[in-house]
């Protein structure tokens, strides 16, 4: 960090603990991502701070969502964990065919934190540094009106830009039947700028290259022009953490 962006995260962590929150366990790049996701000014940066962190203990007060606690969302084999990038993202598929719309939205809710969260520690090698990024792959090939959730789709892309700005390198729809397209209008007027222009909507040959560039054949299935097998997320064992 500069000198600059230095003197920013000084005057943001004084700023939260005027707000009674403290930083003490968070480095320097977990606080440079609201700062960046708040355009550098630092009490909407530390306010957005505080709002994840009561966001966070309110939905999951120990820290952690574990699969037992969204095992019927699991079961679906709808999110696949596929290894890194080659700038070292991890990446998230999600399967949309294999959506259906939830009676248990708080189920829901943790289910998304739990997914974004295994996938972020994915790409830890250690220990979290605080400025990890993942790419998504938003899959809709065979999609029916019965896995068509609006809601699921907006409370994940919201749960990214509220509780975890700047983690989303960049998103991938791919197999978008045209159904969807007023679908996704609508989805799309609940998001921020910074958002949208992370996501991207692949719809020929040329733009399918460009994803299999951005992510490498390696860490890529098959069915996208990569070489790799698909993971289903709950089969990813991941290493404790060094804290």
């Amino acid at each position: 960090m500069d000198k600059s962006q230095e003197l920013a995260v000084s005057q943001m962590r004084k700023s939260v603990e005027k707000l009674g929150v403290s930083t003490e366990k968070y480095r320097d790049p977990t606080l440079m991502r609201f700062l960046i996701a708040r355009s550098m000014d630092t009490d909407k940066a530390a306010k957005m701070f505080v709002q994840w962190q009561k966001w966070r203990n309110a939905l999951v007060p120990l820290g952690s969502v574990t699969d037992s606690e969204v095992q019927d969302e699991l079961e679906a084999k709808k999110i696949y964990l596929q290894g890194l990038s080659k700038k070292g993202f991890p990446i998230m598929i999600v399967k949309g065919s294999k959506h259906f719309p939830s009676n248990d939205q708080t189920q829901f809710k943790k289910f998304v934190v739990h997914i974004l969260d295994k996938t972020i520690a994915s790409s830890f090698k250690g220990r979290e540094i605080g400025d990890e990024k993942l790419i998504g792959i938003l899959d809709l090939k065979d999609l029916t009106y019965k896995n068509v959730d609006a809601r699921a789709l907006i409370t994940g892309f919201q749960f990214v830009q509220a509780y975890y700005p700047e983690c989303l390198a960049k998103c991938y729809i791919v197999h978008m039947p045209r159904f969807f397209v007023s679908i996704w209008r609508i989805v799309s007027y609940f998001l921020e700028k910074a958002t949208l222009e992370k996501i991207k909507i692949v719809n020929n040959e040329e733009e399918r290259r460009e994803l299999v560039k951005d992510i490498g054949e390696e860490a890529l299935p098959e069915e996208y022009g990569g070489q790799a097998k698909l993971v289903p997320i709950q089969d990813v064992v991941l290493p404790p953490l060094n804290h």
